[in-house]
């Protein structure tokens, strides 16, 4: 069942963001399509809930309550530079916006740029590391949490590769050709 939200969840998602910009841009209804987007944080507290009911009923946890967990975490730290990036595009698509910035190529304002990028995926990740342990805390001694567990190793290992990234960029920045 949890696995069957997340996946609704997503189909929301996109469903919602769609719908939100169509009214804002092919309606020319910008309150009802801003109205439509903020509903897209309920679709996160909708699968908390429900797989906070799943554990209160005696579910064994398992690595379908950490997907969920992950799944909040990732939409928390991503969700808004998503919804920001299409509508950028949409907005120059379908009515007159200007075209879409691209990210720096070289030197440190593309550091900063992979900076930014780690930062709103350390977000997501420890927003998720936060509700795994919620989940672990929740469910107390008695259950077997290795499955959340081992989704907080790779929430880590998320973090760490983000932070090698930007690191990378700063400590090695790209150059122009001109400047090799």
């Amino acid at each position: 069942m949890i696995v069957t939200l997340i996946v609704l969840c997503e189909i929301a998602f996109w469903v919602l963001l769609a719908a939100g910009l169509a009214m804002r841009y092919l309606a020319k209804k910008p309150r009802l399509g801003a109205a439509l987007l903020l509903c897209e944080p309920l679709l996160e507290l909708v699968l908390l809930v429900v797989t906070a009911i799943d554990l209160k009923n005696g579910a064994e946890p398992d690595w379908r309550h950490g997907l969920a967990a992950v799944y909040i975490g990732f939409t928390v730290g991503l969700g808004h530079s998503t919804i920001t990036w299409v509508d950028v595009r949409v907005a120059h698509r379908f009515a007159g916006g200007p075209p879409p910035v691209k990210p720096p190529k070289y030197g440190m304002p593309r550091a900063v740029h992979e900076w930014r990028v780690a930062a709103r995926w350390v977000l997501a990740a420890v927003t998720a590391l936060a509700l795994l342990e919620g989940a672990i805390r929740y469910v107390g001694g008695d259950g077997d949490v290795g499955s959340l567990r081992s989704w907080q190793q790779m929430m880590f290992f998320v973090i760490g590769i983000n932070l090698i990234i930007a690191v990378s960029y700063t400590v090695f920045p790209k150059r122009a050709k001109a400047e090799r």
